[in-house]
């Protein structure tokens, strides 16, 4: 007996088990009560013992027939709830979704694309990981994470990307520093300022962003200090040690100790972009990107 017709049997076994008759057995199956009554006989004899006790007036259930059932009915509760967690994930409703971000996309990007995933897809475990850009790129190849919000840009073969933002870049400095009195601030003006910037280690693919736009103006770093994360940047400028570069993306957290002014140039711009591996077909992975894609833009 193959599987296919040995759940069938069974399955028309627990109908009458429940009903303890034929006739509105076969109206719930929507067969012929002499068909059911055949699939009934045929169980009985591939199981070698009976399993209901018939008479003129009623149907019931052997002891055998009662074990049978009350084994099969777990069973086949089982079976359908395994089958409905299953389908649930292949839909991307429930499961896991792993997701990596960096500083710039923590303050509006991802808190907000997690909020919308989350109250889309409530059965979906988010989990988050901060992690530099560079480091993302290996998790991502390694599977360890879904989908990452990392610098820009990222052209790779095996990966998608999607560009979410592209910010404009704003000099942070200290209260009533001289940088704030001129009309505008142009890359050039910062040649004679030190500069205070995040660490290669924590910010490697900011500050090759940050090189190729200087360097392309012909404008030199003086880089004096370095800080690994961004209260302790804050701090030194704050405390009057030099100036740093921020995107827009984090200008409204940097509390009022600080004062910011955009940077004038076209090109002094940072990118944000959401990364997938092409081979990750997870359909909360889609979700989760289709939700990013549609975010309102930042006001």
């Amino acid at each position: 007996m193959d599987l296919e017709a040995g759940l069938e049997l069974t399955q028309s076994f627990l109908i009458v088990a429940e009903e303890l008759n034929f006739r509105r057995s076969a109206e719930r199956l929507n067969v012929d009560q002499s068909a059911l009554t055949r699939r009934i006989q045929k169980l009985e004899h591939l199981l070698g013992f009976a399993l209901f006790e018939r008479s003129t007036r009623e149907v019931s259930l052997t002891p055998a027939g009662r074990r049978f059932y009350e084994e099969n009915a777990r069973l086949m509760h089982d079976y359908a709830r395994s089958v409905k967690a299953a389908r649930l994930v292949a839909e991307g409703k429930t499961g896991e979704l792993r997701v990596a971000y960096m500083a710039f996309a923590a303050t509006e990007l991802m808190p907000n694309a997690v909020l919308r995933f989350r109250n889309a897809y409530p059965h979906v475990e988010v989990n988050l990981r901060y992690i530099r850009t560079q480091g993302q790129k290996l998790a991502l190849a390694d599977d360890e994470v879904d989908v990452g919000y990392m610098i820009g840009p990222f052209d790779h073969t095996d990966f998608h990307s999607l560009l979410l933002t592209s910010d404009p870049l704003y000099v942070v400095t200290p209260r009533n520093h001289a940088l704030l009195h001129r009309p505008e601030i142009r890359p050039a003006d910062l040649a004679d300022y030190n500069l205070i910037l995040g660490d290669m280690i924590e910010w490697e693919a900011y500050r090759w962003r940050l090189n190729e736009m200087f360097s392309a103006e012909g404008v030199p770093l003086n880089i004096t200090l370095e800080a690994s994360n961004t209260l302790a940047l804050l701090g030194l400028v704050a405390a009057g040690l030099g100036v740093t570069v921020y995107p827009e993306s984090l200008i409204g957290f940097l509390g009022r100790n600080v004062e910011v002014r955009p940077i004038m140039h076209p090109d002094f711009r940072i990118q944000t972009i959401l990364v997938w591996k092409r081979s990750n077909r997870a359909k909360s992975v889609r979700h989760f990107v289709d939700i990013a894609k549609n975010l309102p833009p930042r006001i």
